[in-house]
């Protein structure tokens, strides 16, 4: 049985300030799936990632996430969309004022839970999923670079997202702890939410294998078994 389509974009064209960045983009995301976007900086890679979310507007072809048409997303239609994406982010963006349980329930409250019994559950949930049930008292700035980033991974499911876009989640981490990531974002794959990772990191490819699309000169090309000697 054919996995269910999250995304399906055909011949899009992506624009920043009047600058064309991508052109012609055909990509496909399934249930279940993990995809590494690699290229250089200013590729266009966190570009195509930011038009998941309507961050960014795309300017031409057909572009579907869920059952969204994102060339006419209406824009009280996109925080359903973003309930059903999770975000991961290179440099954590925790709030530095508060604990990271208290981060984790600003969210749920932001996004319309209002029950504090299902509010601590789930915190409490996605907390033992990333193996940080015991540092929920902590403040982010008590917490080790890895730490942080797991908390963010704990944030970005808490609404149970269908997808889970991680834009460099291991840029500011050193190598060991950056595998150990890059592992709990393949096991969250595992259960069903599809991944879509940026990297830098080559070395990711080999250890934790998934889809590779290659971003170079505007265009995106998918990388498979092959031909992964053309990655540039």
């Amino acid at each position: 049985m054919t996995e269910e389509l999250l995304i399906e974009y055909r011949n899009v064209d992506i624009d920043r300030k009047d600058l064309n960045v991508l052109q012609n983009v055909t990509f496909e995301l399934r249930k279940g799936e993990f995809v590494y976007f690699i290229g250089k900086v200013g590729s266009g890679k966190s570009s195509l990632m930011k038009t998941f979310y309507a961050d960014v507007p795309v300017e031409a072809g057909e572009a579907k996430v869920f059952d969204y048409d994102m060339t006419s997303i209406r824009k009280r239609d996109i925080p359903q969309l973003r309930r059903k994406v999770g975000i991961v982010f290179q440099d954590f963006q925790l709030l530095t004022d508060r604990s990271v349980q208290s981060n984790l329930e600003f969210v749920l409250k932001a996004t319309g839970w209002k029950d504090k019994e299902d509010i601590a559950t789930r915190v409490e949930e996605v907390l033992t999923m990333v193996g940080m049930q015991n540092k929920n008292y902590k403040m982010p700035h008590e917490l080790s670079g890895g730490e942080q980033q797991r908390v963010v991974i704990a944030r970005a499911m808490l609404n149970s997202p269908q997808i889970i876009l991680a834009d460099e989640p291991t840029g500011n981490l050193d190598p060991e702890t950056g595998n150990l990531i890059t592992q709990l974002l393949h096991d969250i794959c595992k259960s069903g939410t599809a991944v879509i990772m940026t990297t830098h990191n080559h070395n990711l490819l080999k250890l934790y294998p998934g889809r590779v699309i290659q971003f170079y000169n505007k265009h995106i090309t998918e990388i498979n078994k092959e031909n992964n000697n053309d990655i540039i």
